[in-house]
């Protein structure tokens, strides 16, 4: 995985896969217990922070989702030199919000740091992020708003 992603492929870590990309280092932070320390599983609302990445491209900045989550471990923490730098750079892609579409303590389940539910690497070619966007890509399965995420990858492959 370290060697394709620094080859320039797209990576896409969904929950434990971010996990895996930050205990790798192909993102920076740490993914620790939830702040109640509660499995969660439902769907959250979330914000698009930036569509300049393959993951993000089919959204338009600042949409707001709902997609659901199904963690215990979903508490992004990072130093705040590092949340710094991802914000500079607009390298924060989703964050957690509450109905209305702010950044409040009760629209952050996990307690992540600044509301953080999705970051990008330096080249906006890795995304570790911890909801299940597959799991809202139809009706039946209670939404559309993974799907634009996935539409806009096989797009850039094409």
């Amino acid at each position: 995985v370290v060697e394709r992603a620094e080859a320039g492929a797209a990576v896409l870590g969904i929950c434990n896969g971010f996990q895996v990309l930050i205990e790798i280092g192909l993102l920076p932070g740490a993914l620790m217990r939830n702040a109640g320390l509660k499995f969660i599983c439902r769907n959250l609302d979330l914000r698009v922070e930036t569509t300049d990445a393959v993951f993000t491209s089919g959204y338009a900045a600042g949409q707001c989702l709902s997609i659901p989550v199904a963690h215990n471990e979903g508490n992004y923490f990072a130093d705040d030199a590092t949340l710094d730098r991802l914000e500079a750079n607009d390298r924060v892609a989703f964050r957690y919000v509450d109905p209305e579409g702010a950044t409040t303590e009760g629209g952050n389940p996990n307690g992540s740091a600044r509301s953080i539910a999705g970051i990008l690497s330096e080249n906006r070619k890795v995304l570790g992020f911890m909801p299940h966007p597959e799991n809202a890509t139809d009706p039946m399965l209670g939404g559309l708003d993974g799907q634009p995420m996935f539409t806009a990858m096989v797009e850039a492959l094409s």
